[in-house]
């Protein structure tokens, strides 16, 4: 779209670029355009949306001087062009312009109002005290185009029980395999969103996640059943309320079935008389929920378990913690196989240490058995040789 010098604009990022997509492309249905302050009001103080239940308020209150000053005196009927690095990406056609309550809109999101939470703290700074509401159109193809993979992926396979996981694999590690394969065995397709959020702190970089995910979807288990979906994450999913956001962004793609760990963010499980409840249950139209007991290798049972049915006690289990193992990777450690696929480690330590060792042919022959053939080997060769050498108990 081509730019007006004389046009009113909104000077907005990708991050709030695909959140308006996904609503405009009804993936967060019932919402299809930004709501009114009384439509705010409502959904925040009672839950509820066009008569059904919705968890937060969509309002489109972009901070900075020169966005505040456009929506102040913005009039109703007015189009604002939406800007993303220079070029018009879509327009706003004013409804209404009204004040918002800043602490209120976090408490909402987050269920507190800790300014010391690094992600509070970034939406603060995003967030004004004027939103404007009203429709809007765009100029990104973006939510369309998973929309469609996923339509596309389903008359493949005229798939009818369609399951989504939403996972960062930060790193991808032996629980992710598990879950994946019992999900799989339940569904025609399972469709795996890999997370990709815009602060990428405390994160392994998204491509070399992408990577290790294809990787073993490619080489364990039916690949033609599973698509893989990079997302975009923006902040409106966090914490308390992003399992239910999930729910409503799965179903809405196309999805009857969301699988999560009971450790998720924003499930809330608890038990009432030896039954599970969740926050999830306040809604009577999200797709069938399936809540995964944590996954853990029992020392006893020599085998990966579900923890809610293993009869020892945690003294016995082996935990898959994602943080911890991120931790070992980091600090150029290989995990033991029991915890992360070796070929998965491989994979990860060899992009994270690039030629890590001056001379890995040579370190490599003077270690490992070899045919008698003088043969070129790379990093990810080496840290693969070196698991079977930690997997050999003879001597142990």
């Amino acid at each position: 779209m081509a730019l007006r010098k004389s046009s009113k604009q909104l000077f907005v990022d990708k991050e709030s670029l695909v959140t308006l997509g996904l609503i405009k492309e009804g993936i967060l249905h019932p919402v299809h355009k930004l709501m009114s302050k009384d439509e705010a009001y409502e959904v925040d103080k009672n839950g509820f949306y066009k008569g059904k239940r919705f968890p937060m308020s969509f309002t489109f209150a972009p901070n900075g001087k020169r966005n505040q000053n456009t929506i102040k005196n913005a009039k109703k009927g007015e189009k604002l062009e939406l800007i993303l690095n220079n070029k018009k990406r879509g327009e706003i056609i004013v409804d209404e312009v009204f004040e918002v309550d800043q602490m209120q809109k976090i408490v909402k999101i987050f269920g507190s109002v800790d300014t010391e939470n690094l992600v509070i703290e970034r939406l603060l700074k995003r967030l004004g005290n004027w939103a404007v509401s009203g429709d809007f159109i765009l100029d990104s193809d973006y939510v369309k185009n998973v929309k469609q993979q996923i339509a596309n992926a389903k008359k493949a396979l005229d798939a009818q029980r369609v399951s989504a996981i939403m996972m960062t694999a930060n790193p991808f590690h032996r629980a992710h395999e598990r879950l994946i394969r019992i999900t799989l065995e339940k569904s025609d397709l399972l469709v795996i969103f890999l997370l990709k959020p815009y602060e990428q702190e405390g994160l392994l970089p998204f491509e070399l996640r992408k990577k290790t995910l294809q990787y073993f979807v490619e080489n364990y288990v039916h690949k033609n059943r599973i698509l893989i979906i990079p997302f975009d994450n923006s902040y409106v999913y966090a914490d308390n309320k992003n399992a239910v956001l999930d729910s409503i962004i799965a179903r809405n793609f196309g999805c009857n079935r969301m699988v999560f760990s009971e450790y998720y963010s924003g499930i809330g499980v608890y038990y009432d008389k030896n039954h599970m409840k969740t926050v999830l249950d306040e809604y009577s139209d999200l797709p069938e929920i399936d809540i995964m007991a944590k996954f853990v290798f029992c020392n006893e049972c020599n085998t990966l378990v579900n923890s809610r049915t293993c009869p020892h006690g945690t003294h016995h289990h082996i935990k898959y913690n994602s943080s911890s193992l991120l931790a070992l990777l980091q600090e150029g450690i290989l995990p033991p196989a029991v915890l992360m696929r070796k070929d998965i480690s491989a994979i990860i330590l060899s992009s994270i240490y690039p030629n890590r060792f001056k001379n890995v042919t040579q370190i490599y022959d003077d270690l490992f058995p070899s045919m008698g053939l003088i043969e070129a080997h790379n990093d990810r060769d080496f840290y693969m040789e070196l698991m079977k050498l930690y997997q050999t108990t003879s001597l142990t």
